[in-house]
């Protein structure tokens, strides 16, 4: 019953995404092939949105609900982002769905999808095996 919010949250998000046709594979390919702005509206707005909340963030000090204090790691560049990003922008073009949206398009029907999360949980739990062998 705890994470009953959980859910709720989850389900408003997959509501959300639903409606905004942001889980759309066709969508997705009308964005990778420049034909529509749908998808980068979407984005566009994302953005700010995201920036503001970062700088609410850190301008009241915000803390998380359990009290403590919100971390915001500096990013440090190494050349496997590029490799990452690469892999990363091949599966989500090929399948239409990067991994927020996974969930959703399977609890749209789209049982299709559910290669899709395998090969994302099988593609997670490989980095995490290989990560000790990869530079850092």
């Amino acid at each position: 019953m705890k994470n009953l919010k959980y859910l709720l949250v989850g389900t408003f998000f997959g509501l959300v995404l639903t409606k905004g046709e942001a889980i759309s594979w066709y969508r997705m390919q009308e964005m990778f092939r420049f034909e529509s702005f749908h998808m980068f509206g979407i984005f566009m707005t994302a953005i700010p949105v995201g920036a503001l909340s970062l700088f609410i963030i850190r301008k009241f000090n915000l803390k998380t609900v359990n009290g403590s204090a919100i971390e915001m790691p500096k990013k440090v560049y190494h050349s496997g982002i590029i490799i990452g990003s690469l892999i990363f922008g091949f599966g989500w073009t090929l399948t239409g769905a990067c991994p927020g949206p996974i969930y959703a398009q399977i609890g749209t029907g789209s049982l299709v999808t559910i290669a899709t999360l395998l090969a994302a949980l099988g593609g997670a739990f490989s980095y995490e095996y290989l990560k000790k062998y990869l530079p850092e």
